[in-house]
Parts: structure tokens; C-alpha cells; sequence
């Protein structure tokens, strides 16, 4: 009796060890759960330069059947400034949790401004679960997410729009003391869209202070040379006009290392104005010497060549925007 007891105490032992290599193995190579999530974006609008920010306003949705899950209180867009209390629906559908969400967010955005006005923007909106990282959740993009061109841009166009998954890794465990936890990696949802500005108009208005004043300078050049009062007065005026035109701009703009297409287009308009004042500054000089023709000759070629080399070199910068 006592060996059989012996010989059954083993094989239970046995038993056990084995179904708990078997369940460690399969926990080991356990799949995280995949939860189905698609957009529908309403509308982009409040497009601010100055502040780096714009709003968005759009639909998510969420397919999934983990009951753990609850996207109303773990929910994060990480490149947001502020996200408004979502209006969430729940439902249940052929065993699945569906949860759609209205959002309202602030978005923060660096803008690239190089173009302005003929600018191109990147837009693109993170979605994660705060607490389940990618080994629990794993987002699947659906492929049916649209954009509203109705309603979706005012002044601009979209010229992409696409909707994929990602992951975030983060180097740091958020306090988790536990050995090989210094990271976390979360599965995330992309929004991508490109817009690009309907900016002829829009030009016209922003750059036609800047024109103006480069035309009140180049009046003064139809003043004979000797005329000191128009063919430096109006120079000088139109210089103060273009300089006060790019700060009306430049105020709407985010502050920008990079030498860009308004900042080139004004500096050709300094330079301009500064060669007007040249030919004149040269006209008078040789017409104080006594050398008429010269001076004549001067004036002429300058009032050819200035707004010629600033005609063209205003196209140029202009179409390769």
C-alpha cells in the first residue's frame, strides 16, 4: 500500500509539473488581443500659424471583444493640446464591443512655413490605450475611414488622406521597479493628412502692401536726377511701407530659423528699393561733376534694369514655391 501510495504522489507530481510547463508555455507565446479602429474626420479648422495649433473635430470607432478594454477612461492622443469630453456610444455587435466616440481636439503642430503662402501641411493625429501596451493590444486600421470633403477644409485642399497603425516606444517604465521594464512599447492609430493651401488670393492680399511700395520707389526714377526731394523721398517712404508690411506678416507666422519665401520675396524688395537709391545716388554724382549725358545715361539703364532683374527674380522664387 505504502509503495503504490508512493508511486501515485509521484505521478501527480508529475502531472502538475507538466500542466504547469504547458500553461507557462502557452501564457509565453499568449497573442495580445486586436481591436478593429477607424476615423471619420468632419472637419479641420482654426488653422493657427502663430500658436502652432489647429482643431479637429471627427468619429472613432473601436471593434473589439476584451471586456477589459474601456477606451471611454484609457484613451490618449499624445500630440494633442486639449481634448474635449468626448459623446460616446456603446453597442454590442455579433459578440463585439462597439464603441463610437465624437472627438474635439486641439492640436499642437510645427508647422513649415518655408512656402508660405504656397505652403503644404502634414497633419497627423495619434490614438493609443493608456494602460494595455502592445503586448495586450494591437490597433487594426480600418480601411473604410474617410475624409469629409464637404465640410472637412475651408481655404485649403486635401491631397492625402490615409489611416494606418504604429507603435510608440517609450524609454521609461513610469515607475514599474521591476527588472526589464525600463520601456514600454503602446500599438497606435495614425490619422495622416496632407493639405495644401488655395494661396493666389491670399497672396495678393499679404504681398500687395509690399508691391505698392516697391512701385512708390520706382516712381521716383521718371524725376530728372538733379530732382534730390522725389528721387530720394519716395525711395526712403516705400522702404518704411515694405518693412512695416512684413511685420504685419511675419505676426502671423510661428518664429521660424529658416530664411523663407516671404523673407526672400521682402529682401528683393529691400534690395530693390536700395538699387533705386543707387542709380540716383550715381545719376546725381556724375551730374554734380558736370557730365550730363552720363548722368542721363545712368538714370535710363537703371530704370530698365532694376524692376526688370526684380520682375524676374519675384517669378522665379515664386514659381518654385
Amino acid at each position: 500500500m505504502k509503495i503504490e501510495n508512493m508511486i501515485l504522489k509521484r505521478v501527480a507530481i508529475c502531472l502538475v509539473l507538466t500542466m504547469a510547463i504547458a500553461f507557462g508555455t502557452t501564457s509565453s507565446f499568449a497573442q495580445p488581443d486586436t481591436v478593429k479602429v477607424g476615423s471619420y474626420v468632419i472637419s479641420v479648422h482654426d488653422i493657427n500659424f502663430h500658436d502652432k495649433e489647429y482643431t479637429i473635430r471627427f468619429w472613432l470607432w473601436f471593434l473589439y471583444r476584451n471586456q477589459s478594454f474601456d477606451f471611454s477612461q484609457q484613451l490618449d492622443i499624445p500630440n494633442a493640446k486639449e481634448i474635449e469630453e468626448p459623446v460616446i456610444i456603446r453597442d454590442t455587435v455579433n459578440g463585439y464591443q462597439w464603441v463610437q466616440m465624437k472627438m474635439k481636439c486641439t492640436m499642437k503642430e510645427s508647422w513649415d512655413v518655408r512656402d508660405f503662402p504656397f505652403d503644404r501641411q502634414q497633419l497627423r493625429v495619434r490614438v493609443e490605450n493608456t494602460v494595455f501596451d502592445k503586448s495586450s493590444l494591437i490597433f487594426k486600421a480600418d480601411p473604410t475611414s474617410i475624409f469629409d470633403s464637404r465640410e472637412g477644409l475651408d481655404g485649403w485642399r486635401l491631397t492625402e488622406f490615409k489611416v494606418s497603425t504604429d507603435t510608440d516606444r517609450y524609454d521609461t517604465g513610469f515607475g514599474d521597479p521591476r527588472e526589464g521594464h525600463d520601456h514600454q512599447t503602446f500599438s497606435a492609430f495614425r490619422i495622416d493628412m496632407e493639405i495644401e493651401r488655395a494661396a493666389w488670393g491670399l497672396f495678393l492680399k499679404i504681398f500687395i502692401g509690399m508691391y505698392i511700395a516697391f512701385l512708390i520707389a520706382l516712381v521716383s526714377l521718371v524725376s530728372h536726377p538733379w530732382e534730390l526731394e522725389p528721387r530720394f523721398g519716395l525711395p526712403v517712404g516705400g522702404l518704411f511701407a515694405a518693412v512695416g508690411n512684413k511685420y504685419i506678416i511675419d505676426s502671423l507666422l510661428p518664429e521660424s530659423p529658416e530664411f523663407s519665401l516671404v523673407d526672400i520675396l521682402h529682401s528683393l524688395t529691400f534690395f530693390g528699393i536700395l538699387s533705386i537709391l543707387a542709380v540716383s545716388a550715381i545719376a546725381l554724382k556724375y551730374y554734380n561733376n558736370g557730365d550730363k549725358e552720363a548722368c542721363l545715361k545712368v538714370n535710363r539703364i537703371g530704370s530698365i534694369l532694376v524692376p526688370a532683374l526684380y520682375v524676374l527674380t519675384n517669378l522665379y522664387y515664386v514659381i518654385i514655391a
